[in-house]
């Protein structure tokens, strides 16, 4: 028996409606594998929405509505969409449901029991609109920020870290 085949989609946010550039990454996902399928390969294939982010609490606070009915309403349109894409999928995840939190809680404990975590403080700018932190090196050269990263603030976070570089002669 073979190997089963694992594959993924991005998890898209919930804070609008798919469009034809969602619709393009779950198609050629889906061929890739409906192609595996073919070959006899056991395949899970995954898709579903990350209903967590500013982007998706101001969307929801624009519409005026309270995130999680918000994020219900959307998944509603979203497995709509995947239907009528007649998309293959084993699992349609949803980052706000009950077993994925679960599932989420027993592996970051399980890593933080084995020490796999620090924390330090973290200091950055940040862009809502792209929701990423930005360096000196996204400034332009007359200390602003392009206008594509919207709003930027300077914030300062308490955080747990990754011990990556344990980890490097097994990576």
């Amino acid at each position: 028996m073979s190997k089963q085949f694992y594959l993924t989609t991005a998890i898209d946010y919930v804070n609008g409606e798919p469009h034809l550039g969602h619709a393009y990454e779950k198609v050629i996902t889906d061929i890739i594998a409906r192609a595996h399928r073919s070959l006899g390969q056991e395949v899970f294939y995954l898709t579903g929405l990350d209903e967590h982010g500013q982007k998706v609490q101001t969307a929801a606070a624009v519409a005026g509505k309270d995130t999680q009915p918000y994020c219900d309403e959307f998944a509603e349109i979203w497995e709509a969409f995947a239907g009528r894409l007649n998309l293959t999928h084993a699992d349609f995840v949803r980052t706000s449901s009950e077993r994925h939190k679960v599932f989420v809680r027993a592996v970051l404990q399980k890593l933080y029991d084995a020490g796999h975590f620090y924390q330090a403080e973290y200091r950055g700018f940040y862009s809502a609109r792209q929701e990423t932190f930005l360096t000196e090196k996204d400034r332009r050269e007359d200390g602003t920020f392009d206008p594509l990263y919207g709003e930027v603030a300077e914030l300062v976070e308490h955080n747990y870290y990754f011990k990556l570089g344990e980890h490097q002669q097994w990576l």
